[in-house]
């Protein structure tokens, strides 16, 4: 029930902030429509909170690219207070590790 829980709370959040997307021209174009195919758009900007972290504040973390593919898998909300928790994502290894390269390059 509590996954179900988060999953909705997601998906609610996701959809609030919708109308708020990042701009198209804040992502590479090999970058851009990964972001699309998963979603990214909906929670996360390159330099602002939207429902999620911007992608920088992540980069700020310092997280190996490893890191950044396990936790797009296996979000750790704890990571993160005071943001939703993000529901966990299924994106094949490869998209991934493009998706954790790029939000390191933004160091």
């Amino acid at each position: 029930m509590k996954n179900i829980s988060k999953l909705i709370l997601t998906f609610v959040f996701g959809t609030m902030a919708f109308g708020f997307q990042a701009k198209a021209e804040d992502f590479p174009a090999d970058i851009k429509p990964l972001m699309t195919k998963y979603t990214c758009f909906a929670c996360h900007k390159v330099d602002a909170r939207l429902v999620g972290p911007a992608y920088k504040d992540v980069a700020k973390k310092k997280y190996s690219v490893d890191k950044i593919v396990a936790l797009i898998a296996k979000p750790q909300p704890a990571n993160w207070p005071g943001y939703p928790p993000m529901a966990p994502m299924t994106v094949p290894k490869e998209d991934a590790v493009k998706l954790a390269k790029y939000i390191n390059s933004l160091k």
